[in-house]
């Protein structure tokens, strides 16, 4: 009985580790490490050139005191509705387009595919002086291609009013990412069954009928991943508003979101000293956030996905 014991226990696969380590190691030096020590730096305040601890004081300053908490719920609203924006004009319009190009009546499907995603490759500071040169009332091009088709009138300086700035820099993010969520929607249709297509062709089910009723529900964790990709890189975000508006996030601070007014906090800016403890308590709740978001996907909305898939 021994002999048979030692004959059925699997054997250990030291190969795995051996080849995960690198990645486990990389990932922890430059990821892991410095996580742990932002929520450390949180906790402790300078004077005098000396550390002390201070516990959850920076929090409660930050929620708190009237400046820092006008200023912190004031990014968390723009970098929610920034994230809102994403959410129902990119990733529909994603999921649109790749429907129309998974289908296999359409011509010149890879130059559109390759054309669309081609924006996701460029730089945020291209993109966002770019755009800035496009949309600027002095010498844009803007006004000039809205006074060809008559609608000059409409014209107004987006990225120069309080109301509007913060939407259209969400739109020239959907402009340059929608390419991500039609890629991955794009495979998701492939990935089909040709079986289960073919049996809804059979069955007199075709056209937006058949996506609705049959392509839908097959892509739906796919739609799910897609979602809680761009909440974690909306709530991640800095570079196009940084390279567009600057570190004040002017107008006014009407594009202030998260990233900026960490940047902000954290290195400085013009006159105003760093502060790396009330930075790094910043940089903590927009972990916690991030953290509650994944959390409540995982186990709430990819659970039900899962259940309705299977």
């Amino acid at each position: 009985m021994a002999g048979e014991f030692a004959q059925q226990k699997k054997p250990i696969r030291w190969h795995i580790a051996v080849f995960l380590a690198p990645a486990v190691l990389v990932y922890t030096a430059v990821m892991i490490i410095p996580l742990f020590g932002t929520l450390q730096l949180s906790l402790f305040n300078a004077e005098n050139q000396q550390r002390f601890f201070v516990g959850l004081d920076n929090f409660r300053k930050l929620f708190g005191d009237p400046r820092w908490s006008a200023s912190f719920w004031n990014a968390l609203w723009n970098n929610t509705w920034f994230f809102i924006i994403h959410m129902l004009v990119q990733n529909p319009i994603g999921i649109g387009l790749a429907a129309l190009l998974s289908s296999p009546k359409l011509r010149f499907s890879a130059f559109y595919r390759t054309a669309i995603f081609i924006p996701t490759i460029l730089s945020f500071v291209i993109v966002g002086f770019a755009w800035k040169l496009i949309l600027s009332p002095l010498w844009g091009v803007a006004p000039n291609l809205l006074d060809l088709v008559g609608l000059k009138s409409l014209f107004t300086p987006w990225l120069g009013k309080e109301e509007y700035a913060l939407t259209t820099l969400g739109l020239i993010s959907v402009w340059q990412f929608v390419g991500i969520p039609m890629m991955l929607i794009y495979a998701a249709l492939l990935s089909i069954p040709d079986e289960v297509i073919e049996a809804a062709e059979m069955d007199g089910i075709t056209g937006m009928a058949q996506f609705w009723k049959i392509k839908l529900p097959l892509i739906l964790p796919s739609i799910g991943i897609i979602s809680i990709l761009t909440f974690v890189g909306n709530f991640n975000a800095f570079d196009l508003i940084y390279s567009a508006q600057g570190a004040l996030a002017g107008p006014n601070y009407s594009t202030d979101i998260l990233g900026t007014f960490l940047y902000r906090t954290f290195f400085g800016f013009q006159l105003q000293t760093g502060d790396p403890y009330m930075g790094s308590a910043i940089a903590s709740m927009m972990f916690l956030i991030i953290l509650t978001g994944v959390c409540i996907y995982l186990f709430t909305i990819q659970t039900r996905l899962r259940r309705y898939q299977f």
